[in-house]
């Protein structure tokens, strides 16, 4: 996920709203980014989730995120050339800062299969300390080459 994504921030979410993107809902959530691990930007990044609510019809996606307000996160983010920003592999991208200072990452209850054999993966939650996500992200950016 670190070298697939195209931002990694640490934020809290401050607002969100939902909206039609051609015939899909989108959610969007404002980001205060309080630490940037890799990529360049502002203050704050527009992060879009499949689903939502809007004209008062809802739209859901099995394995799509669901951020709260004033809740804290680490975002493995990816945006295409003409596309909105979002979290790498839904679920999979999304670590919640606890205010221990851990960092967990929820095992996905979607089916998965590995690519090339078709065999079925078996997710798992992952729980770090904040300080050793940050050292894994930093010890694989130097590894690619120190990309920002």
């Amino acid at each position: 996920m670190i070298v697939k994504s195209t931002a990694i921030v640490r934020g809290k979410v401050t607002d969100s709203y939902a909206a039609f993107s051609g015939r899909a809902i989108y959610t969007h959530y404002t980001v205060q980014v309080s630490e940037r691990f890799k990529g360049t930007g502002t203050s704050t990044v527009d992060v879009a989730v499949p689903g939502g609510v809007a004209n008062k019809l809802r739209q859901t996606f099995e394995g799509a995120p669901v951020f709260h307000q004033g809740e804290e996160y680490v975002f493995f983010l990816w945006t295409g050339a003409s596309g909105p920003t979002q979290v790498v592999g839904l679920t999979q991208g999304l670590f919640a800062v606890g205010r221990d200072g851990s960092a967990t990452r929820t095992a996905s209850r979607e089916a998965m299969l590995e690519a090339g054999t078709g065999r079925p993966v078996h997710d798992r939650t992952l729980a770090m300390p904040l300080s050793q996500l940050r050292s894994r992200i930093a010890a694989a950016l130097a590894a690619q080459g120190g990309a920002k």
